[in-house]
C-alpha cells in the first residue's frame, strides 16, 4: 500500500472515530489541546488555541519578513491561530548553530537540515521526530504536493523523518559570471570550463581590482569547493556523493554500478586532476586568497569584487542582479552552466538536498505539521515564497513570477518548497527556464540503481561523527587548492582512512543487501 493510499485510509478512520466520539459522549469536546488540534473548539468555529511556532532556517532575514509573517498570521487567525517566530541562521554557522540549539534542549518546532549538513548524525542522536503518522493525520496537502518518487526516495532509517524540499529531480549548478567584465574584455560567451578559466586569467591580467574566482570554502558546504563542484559536469565517470556522507566525495559512487569507492584506497585520476587544478588556480592567485575565511561568499560576490562565483541553481537570482547593478555602475551577471540536457545523460535517485524536520523536543508537533499543510495551498505558498502580491512580486501566467523589489528574497528551499506550486522566474532567459523545466520531469533521467535505497546510519554513527570531525580539517583546504595536495592528502589519509573504511564497508554491505532483494 503506497503512502497516498495510507493517507486516505488514515483520514477515513479518523473521521469515523471523531463521529463516534461526538455521538457517544460529550467528553470529546472537553479534551485538552491535543484533541482540539484536530477538531477545533467546541463552539464549532474551527479556531484552535493560540500557539507560537519557533522555526529555524538558513539564510538572511528579508526586509519585509515581518510584514509577510503578519499577513500569514492574519490568514490563520480564525483557524490554526498560529504565530510564527522564524529564526534565520547564516549558512556559515548553520551546522554548529542547529546542532548546539537542539543539544541544549531549546524548544524548536521546525528546523532545516540536509544530507550535506548533518542530517544522518542528528537522526542517529534522536533529535528528530518521525512524521509519517503526523502527515497521515494533518498533512494531506504536504503529501499531495510531492510525487510518490520523492517520498519513497527520501526516507531515513526506513522512516519519513523530514519533509523533502525541492522542485526538481537533479540539482541545477551554475557559475555566476560578471557579464559586463567579460564583454568589456572582449571575451566571447563562455561555453566550456576551459573558457571559464581562460576568462579568469584574463581578469587577473586586465582587471587587477577584481578577484577572478571565489568558490565556497566553508565546511558546511564542502561539496561546493572548487574541485568537488566539478563532479556536477562529469559525464564520463559520473561521480556522485554517497548516502553515508552526503557532502563529500572521498567516498563516492560512479557509473551507476552500485559500488562504493574510496579515494584513500585508490585515487580517482579525474578527481586528482581536479584537485591539482584547484591548487594551480590558488597558487596563481585566481582563487580568492581568503577562500576558507569568507563566511558569506554570496555577499562577497554581490559587492562587485569577484568575477566568478559558483552556486546551486540555474540562472541568476534577482538579489544577485540587483546587488551587482547597485554596487557597480553598469554591472551585470550571467549564469554559465555545463549541464547536458540530453535525456538519460544525467542520473537521478530522486533524492532531495533540503529537508524540514520536527524536532523531538517540540511541544507543538501536530500544529507544526498543520501549519506546513497550510503553506502547501497555492495562495499561501505564493505568500511565503514570494511575499506580498503587488508589493514584492506579481504573477506571470500560471507558473511564473516577477519580483518587484528586493525586500523579500526567494527562499522556499528552506521551509516550504514543492514542485507543484513553485513558480519559475519570468525574468530568467528562456534557456534557463527550459533547464528548470527539464529538471522537473523524472523521465529525463537515468534511474539510479540505488533509487529507494536508504542508509541506516546507526551501525556506523560513531565513525561518521569521527570522520566528519577529521575531514573538516582537510577537505575544503585541499579541494580549494589552499594547501599542498600531496602533503595534506597524506596527512588526511593517515588520520581518517581507518575510520572511513568502516563506513565504506557498512554502506556497501547495506547496498548489497538492498540490490539482492530487487
Amino acid at each position: 500500500m503506497n503512502f497516498r493510499r495510507l493517507l486516505s485510509c488514515g483520514l477515513a478512520v479518523m473521521l469515523v472515530l471523531l463521529t463516534m466520539a461526538g455521538c457517544g459522549s460529550d467528553n470529546g469536546a472537553k479534551q485538552g489541546n491535543e484533541e482540539r488540534t484536530v477538531g477545533g473548539q467546541e463552539d464549532g468555529s474551527g479556531k484552535l488555541d493560540p500557539v507560537t511556532l519557533k522555526i529555524m532556517i538558513p539564510g538572511d532575514r528579508p526586509a519585509d519578513m515581518d510584514k509577510v509573517l503578519r499577513e500569514a498570521e492574519n490568514r490563520m487567525a480564525d483557524t490554526l491561530n498560529v504565530k510564527l517566530n522564524v529564526v534565520f541562521v547564516p549558512f556559515s554557522d548553520l551546522g554548529q548553530k542547529t546542532q548546539m540549539t537542539l543539544a541544549s534542549g531549546e524548544e524548536i518546532d521546525l528546523i532545516f537540515d540536509a544530507p550535506w549538513l548533518h542530517v544522518n548524525q542528528m537522526i542517529s542522536a534522536g533529535f528528530y521526530e518521525p512524521v509519517e503518522d503526523l502527515l497521515k493525520q494533518y498533512g494531506p496537502n504536504i503529501i499531495n504536493s510531492r510525487p510518490e518518487e520523492m517520498w519513497e526516495s527520501n526516507k531515513f532509517d526506513g522512516k519519513i523523518y523530514g519533509i523533502p524540499l525541492g522542485s526538481s529531480h537533479a540539482m541545477g549548478t551554475t557559475y555566476l559570471v560578471r557579464k559586463d567584465i567579460r564583454e568589456k574584455l572582449g571575451v566571447p560567451p563562455i561555453q566550456t570550463y576551459d573558457d571559464l578559466i581562460k576568462f579568469a586569467y584574463t581578469v587577473q591580467e586586465k582587471e587587477p581590482n577584481l578577484v577572478p574566482f571565489l568558490p565556497i570554502g566553508q565546511d558546511s558546504q564542502k561539496y561546493m569547493s572548487e574541485a568537488s563542484f566539478r563532479m556536477h559536469f562529469d559525464y564520463d565517470t559520473r561521480i556522485q556523493k554517497t548516502h553515508a556522507l552526503g557532502s563529500t566525495i572521498v567516498l563516492y559512487y560512479k557509473n551507476n554500478d552500485g559500488k562504493v569507492y574510496n579515494l584513500f584506497e585508490e585515487m580517482e585520476p579525474k578527481v586528482w586532476d581536479w584537485i591539482l587544478n584547484a591548487r594551480k588556480l590558488y597558487n596563481d592567485k585566481i582563487i580568492h586568497p581568503d577562500v576558507l575565511a569568507i563566511k558569506d561568499t554570496d555577499e562577497e560576490f554581490r559587492s562587485g569584487k569577484i568575477a566568478i562565483h559558483n552556486t546551486n541553481d540555474f540562472g541568476v537570482k534577482d538579489k544577485d542582479k540587483q546587488a551587482i547593478a547597485q554596487n557597480v555602475p553598469g554591472g551585470e551577471v550571467e549564469a554559465v552552466t555545463f549541464f547536458d540536457m540530453t535525456p538519460k545523460k544525467n542520473i537521478s535517485n530522486f533524492k532531495q538536498w533540503n529537508f524540514l524536520f520536527v524536532p523531538a523536543v517540540s511541544k507543538h508537533k501536530e500544529r507544526a505539521i498543520q501549519f506546513l499543510n497550510w503553506t502547501q495551498e497555492k495562495e499561501n505558498y505564493d505568500l511565503l515564497a514570494y511575499g506580498i502580491q503587488g508589493e514584492n512580486w506579481e504573477p506571470v501566467g500560471e507558473d511564473q513570477y516577477k519580483m518587484l523589489n528586493d525586500k523579500y528574497t526567494w527562499f522556499p528551499y528552506a521551509w516550504i518548497w514543492n514542485p507543484i506550486h513553485d513558480r519559475l522566474n519570468a525574468s530568467d532567459p528562456e534557456e534557463v527556464i527550459e533547464l528548470n523545466k527539464f529538471l522537473r520531469k523524472a523521465d529525463h533521467f537515468e534511474k539510479d540503481i540505488l533509487t529507494g535505497f536508504e542508509f541506516v546510519s546507526e551501525p556506523a554513527a560513531n565513525e561518521i561523527a569521527k570522520y566528519n570531525t577529521i575531514e573538516a580539517k582537510y577537505f575544503t583546504a585541499i579541494f580549494n587548492g589552499v594547501v599542498d595536495p600531496d602533503e595534506y592528502w597524506t596527512k588526511f589519509k593517515e588520520e581518517a582512512a581507518p575510520t572511513l573504511k568502516i563506513i565504506q564497508d557498512e554502506l556497501q554491505k547495506q547496498i548489497d543487501a538492498f540490490l539482492a532483494k530487487r
